[in-house]
């Protein structure tokens, strides 16, 4: 079952460019699961830093696959809609993923196999091409974002117990600052606000650390200041 697409933007000069630069950024990365280097998503790493305290303090190792799919067209970002009586996250956008298990060898087998397990992407379209900082989620989990290259011509078979969708979106409208809403967030603590970005696309709104972390792989990868 082919995941659905639509709305592609961006020629594929432009996406190739993009996925070149993506690889060449990531080249020879490695998770770091350092306390000072979290990333709360969507925040710079100073900013990060002055949030932590708003955090759970022992978050639970996890890791998703930021499937990249090196369309003819320009590259695509593969996402799922999680299913609306899960007890974590019930209904968002969402990376294929979930927490660390003890049988995973690393981010990267947890993330290989939970997208397996959610939808059936198989490894051997994916070629792994490196690791974003890791980010920590209200929720109490510290997320390394795997980023992978995903070869065409795969077929998907979700698990409609946890997840509702599987689609498609343009890297090129997803790093477009014109398809980007600001929105204020609070926290568990009233006194605590951080700004975000919501991404809508079709019927589907992007938000909260999914769309924090697309920030965060475009600011490392596509711009020049990182930080």
């Amino acid at each position: 079952m082919p995941a659905a697409v639509a709305d592609r933007t961006g020629s594929p000069g432009a996406g190739a460019a993009t996925l070149a630069c993506i690889e060449a950024r990531l080249a020879g990365s490695a998770p770091n699961h350092l306390p000072q280097a979290w990333l709360v998503p969507g925040q710079s790493l100073a900013r990060s830093r002055e949030l932590r305290a708003s955090f759970p303090p022992d978050p639970a190792p996890a890791a998703v696959l930021v499937a990249l799919v090196d369309r003819p067209e320009g590259p695509t970002v593969l996402l799922t809609r999680r299913g609306r009586d899960l007890r974590n996250h019930a209904g968002q956008v969402s990376f294929p993923g979930g927490q660390i298990e003890a049988s995973d060898a690393d981010p990267a087998g947890a993330a290989l196999r939970e997208a397996y397990e959610e939808i059936g992407l198989e490894g051997r379209f994916v070629t792994v091409i490196g690791y974003l900082p890791d980010h920590i989620v209200i929720s109490g989990f510290r997320v390394t974002p795997v980023v992978a290259r995903v070869a065409p011509g795969f077929q998907l078979r979700p698990d409609r117990q946890e997840v509702d969708v599987v689609f498609e979106v343009p890297l090129a409208y997803v790093f477009d600052p014109r398809n980007h809403r600001p929105r204020r967030v609070r926290l568990r603590d009233p006194s605590v606000e951080i700004d975000m970005i919501d991404i809508p696309f079709g019927e589907h709104n992007i938000w909260g650390a999914t769309a924090g972390m697309l920030l965060t792989l475009h600011r490392v990868c596509c711009t020049d200041a990182a930080g």
